[in-house]
């Protein structure tokens, strides 16, 4: 990097947080002002043998969604892993990644250098890359994203505060209910100014950035796809367990929106109602066939049939711990972050205070 460029690093107060939405809203408008953009990860989260792809899975994605030369893109310094971890504390890796970040930077060119951060600001201490660490070693100044739960998250953000000093120009609060937006805005975001800390984007909530596509669900559960493979990229925002008597399920169903419905392969009545609902796929438990009946209503409907030899707690856990770890990869998300980010999070406030 040229001496005269900026360093910005992305954090967040807990993994999951909408760190890529982030990068992905603001690489993009800071694109179309012209200005050129950097990207890397320093911590490695997700490594090729978890995704059966080459390279960190998050810095593919962004490199590719915003179609970044090669001389833009770092690739993590190390993979946070089980075996990267053992190594460390084992005493067989003694490398000091932090000196190493100096030379890293020179690998790439632009007028900023975007670096995303680990899951939270302390993960990566063990090899000298948390946060902080990182932003000292290379000047960076910290954005921190943190995922609205409810007014206690302005814990999270002072303690961000006093950790990072005057190295943190702002902060992103994500996934705020539609109906709080207004209270939040008048309550939490004029305190949060008045302790020193910008606030620079409040994101509503998104069912459709909270979705998961059906293909992901059968890849986490290692389902077996019945009918419609052609539909698995129906996206799922709710899972629901189909396990009362017909008559309440219908009324059950028809709240839902855009469901994966996960039932039993012999409950036929329960099938068959949740088909006529806004459903994207049945998820189907037990070992049990479905009825030709069913499978011929769904290839009408288009809706995907899964089977998994699991049983239905197990199929729940999993497939709901693949909404609590949603990633961004279809393109209609990605299109539904830069609207979002242009709408709700102030890019010039950033700009200006990174002297861009």
């Amino acid at each position: 990097m040229a001496k005269s460029a900026k360093n910005l690093l992305i954090g967040s107060t807990e993994a999951y947080s909408g760190k890529s939405t982030t990068i992905l809203g603001v690489i993009h408008q800071l694109h179309a002002k012209g200005i050129v953009v950097a990207y890397g990860k320093p911590l490695g989260t997700l490594p090729a043998s978890q995704t059966n792809k080459t390279g960190e899975e998050d810095v593919k994605f962004v490199r590719e969604i915003l179609e970044l030369p090669k001389d833009r893109v770092l690739e993590p310094l190390l993979s946070l892993d089980e075996k990267a971890i053992a190594l460390r504390l084992s005493g067989e890796d003694t490398t000091n990644y932090n000196v190493q970040l100096e030379s890293y930077l020179n690998e790439v060119s632009g007028d900023l250098l975007l670096l995303e951060g680990s899951g939270t600001l302390f993960e990566g201490t063990l090899f000298g890359l948390s946060a902080l660490e990182v932003a000292e070693r290379v000047d960076a100044s910290v954005l921190v994203v943190t995922r609205y739960h409810s007014f206690l998250a302005v814990d999270s953000l002072l303690a961000a505060k006093q950790l990072l000093g005057s190295r943190l120009i702002g902060v992103l609060i994500n996934g705020i209910p539609e109906e709080l937006l207004e209270t939040v805005n008048q309550e939490m975001r004029p305190f949060l100014e008045t302790q020193g800390i910008p606030v620079l984007g409040m994101l509503p909530k998104n069912n459709l950035l909270r979705s998961v596509s059906v293909r992901e669900l059968v890849q986490q559960l290692k389902a077996k796809v019945l009918c419609r493979r052609d539909r698995l990229d129906l996206m799922v925002e709710t899972l629901t367990i189909g396990a009362m008597n017909v008559n309440s399920a219908i009324e059950y169903f028809r709240k839902g929106r855009n469901m994966a419905v996960v039932t039993g392969g012999d409950r036929t009545d329960l099938q068959l109602a949740a088909l006529e609902t806004s459903t994207q796929c049945l998820i189907l438990t037990g070992h049990v066939s479905p009825q030709p009946l069913v499978l011929q209503r769904a290839e009408d409907l288009e809706i995907p049939i899964l089977s998994v030899d699991l049983d239905t707690l197990t199929t729940v856990e999993i497939a709901d711990r693949a909404f609590g770890q949603v990633r961004l990869a279809e393109p209609i998300k990605v299109k539904c972050i830069q609207q979002l980010m242009s709408q709700y999070f102030d890019l010039d406030r950033l700009v200006n205070s990174l002297k861009l």
